[in-house]
């Protein structure tokens, strides 16, 4: 079983804690990962683009002039897509990219970006994380004590509105709760801050 340092928020140690080996301590599965951003990603598009086909552009309604005689070419319609302000064709519409990966291919690659964070020394797991007001001068302090000076994530057992409130004026600090957590955020913040209780609570979801 990995086995991390545990810290106060002080930044001072307080011993060690163990993690459990599948879900901290497997071989991280690049393509699953992989797989699990570009389905965020795409889940996250609004889809809201949106262009007119000939049916929905204004006029049109009767036929330009004559078919013969004129010398000019024959149209049907001002809609038509080869006049300009006429129709698109093929055009974009609203619609949905949100896909879902099948249960278990989600549960492994929520694991593997957990595990790479083992590999890489970038997790830090202190006892708890409370703030009597949010202050963002309070919560810069724990991050420095943490050596977690970048792009960072905090993951609490439930939200706290005080942890969230103190670090969000922080560039690059994102704080979730554990139910929140998801590969997306993990590969994006360097480091990651994660309370016990929290940490319990993961273990009990993907064990």
């Amino acid at each position: 079983m990995p086995k991390v340092t545990l810290y106060k928020q002080d930044g001072s140690q307080a011993g060690d804690i163990e993690l459990a080996e599948g879900v901290f301590g497997i071989e991280p599965n690049k393509d699953v990962l992989y797989e699990a951003v570009i389905m965020q990603q795409a889940s996250r598009r609004q889809g809201t683009h949106k262009t007119k086909d000939r049916s929905e552009v204004r006029g049109g309604g009767i036929k330009p002039w004559r078919q013969k005689g004129t010398g000019r070419a024959r149209h049907g319609s001002i809609r038509s897509p080869i006049w300009v302000g006429g129709g698109v064709t093929f055009g974009p519409t609203p619609r949905n990219y949100g896909y879902k990966l099948p249960k278990k291919q989600r549960r492994l690659a929520l694991k593997s970006a957990l595990s790479s964070k083992v590999h890489e020394d970038n997790i830090r797991v202190v006892e708890e994380l409370s703030f009597e007001a949010p202050k963002t001068k309070e919560m810069k302090a724990v991050l420095a004590g943490l050596s977690a000076t970048t792009k960072t994530l905090i993951v609490t057992a439930d939200f706290n509105e005080a942890v969230a409130l103190s670090a969000r004026n922080l560039p690059g600090v994102t704080s979730v709760s554990a139910k929140g957590v998801n590969v997306l955020d993990l590969l994006t913040h360097e480091k990651l801050i994660i309370t016990q209780e929290a940490v319990k609570q993961v273990e009990e979801v993907l064990a």
